[in-house]
């Protein structure tokens, strides 16, 4: 039985960040959730990586345990979050993995703050450009791409409906929104798929975290929304690309878009017959595809 311990810290900035850390070998991995999660959903990876691997996983501001003193108005309030974090932790030379949401914010901190993480997964992340949001403020709207924090707020196609269910823990709504396009294949066992979906009620920062997505953009090109900064020519770790074929969140052009941008210093592997979580629909695939990269010598 491996130990999994819940710690926290607090950070500078006066949030306090709560994170699981697996006891482990000598190599390091830090592991960032998306989206409607928090570090309880790397728990079969918690549980299951081989045990050289020390394990680090966060929750977010907003999200599980931690706090949200401050809005997250960027992807970058996440990624200097997760500075904080390591610093306070005294976490250096690790891989950092991101699924989703945490795709964003592993590759900004990579860009922002190198001579940390020396390696960076991308498990069904969004693009380099971004994720649009689209959404109506009437019933009779056509949907369109929002600008702003205050429009996507009361958008009743993605905002109000999931908040109100984490409001009223609306248990059937949340499984019926994953089941349609997260769990399109297998489940989580039942007690499990209960615990995770407490655990989206966690989340305070839904709205926000929709805006940062829409207005994320490291790439050369302009996104529709704003143009790109080029900041993604600031990571210089190797990088892997991991793609469900049957992903119905990340569509595949998200993918191709990462790998045009990230160039030569990205890997793609894609997973066979998994959508958006292999942690659940084929866990062995995804720690057969992350441990061969983490464990693969850099070329120098």
């Amino acid at each position: 039985m491996v130990n999994v311990s819940v710690k926290s810290v607090e950070l500078s900035n006066g949030e306090t960040l709560f994170y699981r850390e697996r006891e482990g070998g000598e190599i390091k991995v830090l592991l960032v959730h998306g989206n409607m999660t928090s570090s309880k959903h790397w728990d079969l990876v918690l549980e299951n990586m081989d045990e050289k691997y020390k394990l680090f996983a966060v929750d977010l501001r907003g999200f599980g345990l931690s706090t949200y003193n401050n809005l997250i108005m960027s992807i970058k309030d996440f990624a200097d979050d997760v500075k904080l974090f390591v610093d306070t932790i005294g976490l250096k030379d690790f891989a950092l993995v991101g699924w989703s949401t945490g795709g964003a914010v592993g590759m900004q901190f990579a860009a922002d703050y190198p001579g940390y993480c020396n390696k960076l997964v991308l498990l069904a992340s969004e693009s380099t450009r971004g994720y649009p949001f689209d959404g109506k403020l009437n019933d009779a709207d056509e949907p369109r791409r929002f600008t702003l924090h205050e429009e996507i707020k009361r958008d009743l196609v993605r905002t109000v409906p999931v908040q109100a269910a984490y409001d009223t823990n609306d248990v059937a709504l949340l499984k019926l929104i994953w089941n349609a396009v997260i769990y399109t294949h297998n489940q989580p066992a039942p007690d499990l798929y209960d615990e995770y979906v407490q655990d989206m009620r966690t989340q305070r920062n839904l709205a926000e975290v929709h805006h940062c997505n829409n207005t994320f953009n490291i790439s050369h090109f302009h996104n529709g929304l704003v143009p790109g900064n080029g900041k993604v020519d600031d990571i210089h770790v190797p990088v892997l690309v991991l793609y469900g074929e049957r992903d119905m969140v990340i569509a595949r052009e998200m993918t191709n878009e990462l790998l045009a941008d990230l160039g030569d210093k990205a890997t793609y592997v894609e997973l066979k017959n998994c959508g958006h979580s292999p942690l659940v629909d084929d866990l062995p695939q995804l720690l057969d595809a992350m441990t061969k990269f983490l464990e693969r010598e850099v070329q120098v």
